[in-house]
């Protein structure tokens, strides 16, 4: 095999991570040759292959040479790898015992090989892509039990809104990343099956083959299925689904929502680390978020590689749900469009999965400039509370009116709420100064927010609530 060719030199969101080794050509074609080896095997067990010739396509297939890059210009001719790939293992088994090489690929069909290797790269991607999100959940949980009480600024339509903390916005991103992660391993759990359907979904030939071999047909496709199941890991579907596209389906679907959750993780973080905000900082590494033209910057750019594969792998997902609508019992197109588009979605979600707990690890929370920037609006940030208490001691319209004119003083002269408030007999006639002080303080007006963190914490990766 030679060197994998894509690098990833446009999208560094997966370059060198877990993803990508699970997702290049090298790793398809092994999976390929794996599922093969696999049917041999499977085949053995229910006596329509020998045993020996499933040992040495199996020997074949660890060890055989393939030039993935001639393979898939070969593809060119059959619309899909796995003839070429056929003819090339076939040829290896004959070297190492030509007896063998007429059970290589027995009564099986392009499209069961194809979609058996599917879903192991499948597997074998979303394994370590749960890992991190259980990594990121984990760190996520640190942060906001070590900021449970850590006040700053609500932002609703980009603006300030009412308090919130810090503690509450991590255990928000915590939720969705734990979200994440019981849909992926609902997934691994499952919905990985083999296939196995011969010419158009009937196994006719592995039928045929069993009778050849004096193996009475009975519940033998079943049996077959199970086997094949058991020696690859995956699990044995009801149906063949050639053309029911359920699986795919379904993996798509939670990479599109996994990539969207890191996606709301990757936002805030830009948002938050703006200038004019700096409430958070990105983990620092040598020449990480430099720019080439201006030496004082420092980009966010773990967040910013999250995003980019956020608002692709929806997207691409679209493109995979799209092709569950397939033709007949085996597709012209529609089954060849499920391959790249299924392999980015591997590729963005795993690569942005792995950044978010790199990201999740090393995020510092700034809690002084969080209390600053909540002085931004000299008070006004906590008009919601002052109105809630002046309601049934004014009346609600004139309490209304009343915060309406001091809110629109303390923005025209640039002063604090408080200051202006005390000019107000109708507001120090029903406050004193300490109460009004109090009021205005929004360290105390978060509400719920730290018995909302401590139930999301007592929530575990596997959706568990702990007591407590």
């Amino acid at each position: 095999m030679i060197a994998d060719p894509d690098s990833g030199l446009l999208s560094p969101v997966r370059a060198g991570t877990p993803a990508e080794s699970t997702t290049g050509d090298l790793a398809w074609l092994r999976a390929m040759l794996d599922t093969e080896a696999a049917l041999a095997r499977a085949q053995a067990r229910l006596g329509t292959v020998p045993v020996a010739a499933a040992e040495r396509i199996t020997e074949a297939a660890r060890a055989v040479e393939i030039d993935v890059v001639a393979l898939a210009r070969d593809a060119r001719a059959t619309a899909n790898p796995v003839v070429g790939l056929v003819k090339a293992l076939t040829e290896a088994v004959a070297g190492l015992a030509p007896e063998a090489a007429d059970y290589v690929h027995r009564g099986s069909t392009s499209q069961d090989i194809f979609d058996t290797a599917m879903m192991l790269v499948v597997a074998r991607t979303l394994r370590p892509l749960a890992a991190d999100l259980d990594a990121t959940a984990e760190a996520l949980g640190e942060l906001a039990r070590a900021h449970r009480d850590t006040p700053m600024a609500g932002r609703t339509l980009t603006a300030h809104a009412v308090p919130t903390t810090f503690g509450l916005k991590a255990a928000g991103w915590r939720q969705l990343v734990l979200d994440a992660a019981r849909r992926v391993r609902r997934v691994l759990d499952d919905g990985l099956p083999v296939s196995l359907g011969g010419a158009a979904g009937t196994l006719a030939a592995y039928l045929e083959y069993g009778r050849t071999d004096g193996v009475v047909p009975g519940d033998y496709a079943e049996r077959l299925t199970t086997a094949f199941a058991e020696e690859t890991g995956l699990t044995a579907p009801v149906l063949p689904w050639h053309g029911l596209r359920t699986p795919v389906a379904d993996v798509a679907g939670a990479l599109a929502f996994t990539a969207g959750a890191l996606g709301k993780f990757a936002i805030d973080v830009e948002t938050l680390t703006r200038t004019e905000i700096g409430e958070v900082t990105e983990p620092a590494a040598a020449g990480r978020g430099g720019s080439s033209a201006m030496p004082h910057k420092r980009n966010p750019v773990l967040a910013t590689l999250i995003r980019s594969a956020a608002l692709q792998v929806p997207v691409l997902a679209a493109g995979v749900t799209q092709s569950m609508s397939a033709e007949d019992e085996r597709s012209a197109g529609v089954w060849h469009a499920e391959w790249q588009l299924l392999r980015e979605c591997l590729r963005l979600t795993g690569g942005a999965a792995h950044t978010a707990a790199e990201l999740a690890r090393g995020l510092t929370a700034h809690a002084d400039r969080m209390r600053e920037n909540l002085g931004a609006t000299h008070g006004l940030i906590v008009s919601e509370r002052l109105s809630t208490t002046l309601a049934p001691l004014l009346g609600k319209a004139k309490a209304k009116d009343v915060l309406g004119d001091a809110s629109r003083r303390a923005v025209l002269e640039n002063r604090p709420l408080g200051d202006v408030l005390a000019e107000f007999p109708e507001i120090t006639d029903v406050l004193d100064a300490a109460t009004i002080a109090e009021l205005l303080d929004p360290s105390c007006y978060t509400g719920a927010a730290g018995s909302l963190v401590d139930r999301a914490l007592r929530q575990d990766i596997d959706g568990d609530v702990t007591d407590g």
